[in-house]
């Protein structure tokens, strides 16, 4: 709560006596009324009365307003009641976590670990950079691991960061910003950070600072005032990471020679165009598999593998919503003639009636792990590929039969509407992340222009034979 009816009264000078020394003792006191309610102040030297009532005449004369609990100048209550870093961060972790996926969690922990050195107050006895980060990242920035006490080693570390991180008036310094900035664009062994890390961990940041606004530890959100080029992010797909359906099929070919039961899972990503998380949460009655011809994938969710430390059930993975979708959305979409023939096949010898398509080797619960799945594609790609292909970012990882799938629809013509929603994309990110995908448009496009620039006689000689026969001789 502000007002601007101030009132600013003279300094008033006191004689007494020091209480320990019995001496006789001048105080000055400044006295100013705020909203009708008297506050007051007093020093040992004029000087420094007269020093603190000139601010308070110069915020008034400058239209300022007055915090009415505390009787100051906003901007000197601000740095009064300033808050920390570490206490900023540490809210607004406990903000997002009830509302957060475990995945988000993660992403916000890492993105505050990576900038809070950057925001530091003091080196003096600071441990060492890889205990800072273990701190921040394992206990500090995790809410639940912050209900209990944290480690003896750990104990430490937190009690020096709770004493020596910045307070927020100084995030005002454009120079801090754009020195945190420059944190978040840096590896730690001193390279230039990939330009998607970069801008995740710039959001986190700004959604941060502009809870500090939200809450009025500052004025103004002090990353709207630093021009700072952020590195250019490449959201198109290369193409060399696509395979094309020969080599895809060698690949699944060499997935079922080792790993049989795994062969449907990277079928579903590379025919049906699934995210690895949507195949993990695929259960059986969820797959409409007929006899013959198409068959469908009604989708209904995604399983993250995240670690335990982060979700809510204590558990290794989280079932989730499908991606950018409502908790109760579904997906449906498409399985061709050879996906139905691969899932079938799975169905007999691997299912699990009512559960999930796709399990964890032998008697354990729950859908396969991560490392099973990345460990039997490494094998794949050994198999089935050349050194060079192998060298080559050809279907480096398991996601990207997700873009070759979505690549081959849309060179086969099928509608980007379409696409966009059997793939769960929108139709902007869609042709915006695989637009260099697309093969045979440059052709076209050039023999588009070929005809516009051609000359009447180029134009005569290149229309329809029909065209130049009698009218008789046409098709009626």
């Amino acid at each position: 709560m502000s007002t601007y009816e101030v009132r600013i009264w003279t300094t008033r000078e006191y004689q007494g006596r020091d209480r320990k020394t019995g001496k006789d003792r001048k105080s000055y006191r400044v006295r100013w009324e705020v909203a009708g309610r008297e506050f007051g102040k007093t020093f040992q030297t004029r000087a420094m009365a007269e020093s603190f009532r000139s601010r308070l005449v110069v915020a008034q004369r400058e239209g300022i307003a007055f915090d009415k609990p505390t009787g100051l100048p906003e901007p000197m209550a601000r740095e009064l009641n300033s808050r920390t870093w570490y206490e900023l961060a540490v809210a607004f972790v406990d903000m997002k976590w009830s509302r957060a996926a475990a995945t988000q969690r993660k992403s916000i922990a890492d993105a505050l670990t990576t900038v809070t050195p950057a925001f530091l107050s003091s080196t003096r006895g600071a441990p060492s950079d890889a205990e800072i980060r273990r701190a921040l990242y394992t206990w500090i920035f995790n809410k639940s691991q912050r209900d209990a006490e944290p480690s003896a080693d750990l104990a430490p570390v937190i009690k020096w960061l709770k004493a020596n991180t910045l307070p927020l008036t100084q995030l005002a310094n454009a120079a801090t910003i754009r020195k945190a900035l420059d944190t978040l664009a840096t590896r730690l062994d001193g390279g230039p950070a990939a330009a998607n890390t970069v801008a995740r961990k710039r959001a986190v940041l700004y959604g941060a600072l502009k809870y500090a606004v939200e809450l009025r530890y500052l004025d103004a959100h002090p990353m709207d005032f630093v021009q700072w080029r952020a590195p250019k992010n490449e959201e198109k797909i290369d193409r060399k990471v696509v395979a094309n359906p020969q080599q895809a099929r060698l690949l699944l070919a060499a997935v079922n020679s080792r790993d049989p039961a795994l062969t449907g899972f990277f079928a579903c990503m590379y025919f049906a165009a699934l995210r690895p998380s949507e195949v993990m949460h695929l259960r059986d009655d969820e797959c409409e598999l007929p006899d013959e011809g198409w068959g469908w994938l009604h989708l209904s969710g995604s399983t993250q593998h995240v670690g335990e430390e982060w979700t809510d059930s204590g558990e290794m993975r989280e079932d989730r919503e499908l991606k950018h979708r409502a908790k109760k959305a579904t997906r449906d979409v498409p399985a061709c003639p050879e996906l139905v023939r691969i899932l079938r096949h799975h169905r007999q010898h691997y299912g699990n009636p009512g559960g999930r398509m796709f399990n964890a080797p032998g008697s354990r619960p729950g859908p396969v792990t991560k490392s099973t799945y990345l460990r039997a594609w490494r094998q794949a790609r050994e198999t089935a590929l050349s050194p060079a292909q192998q060298r080559s970012v050809l279907a480096r990882v398991p996601y990207h039969l997700r873009h070759a799938a979505v690549s081959l629809w849309l060179n086969a013509g099928v509608p980007a509407t379409q696409v966009a929603e059997w793939a769960g994309h929108s139709v902007h990110v869609l042709l915006k992340v695989y637009a260099s995908c697309i093969d045979g448009q440059d052709e076209a496009a050039r023999k588009r222009i070929e005809a516009a620039l051609a000359t009447p006689d180029q134009q005569e000689s290149a229309r329809p034979a029909a065209e130049t026969l009698p009218p008789i001789c046409r098709d009626e």
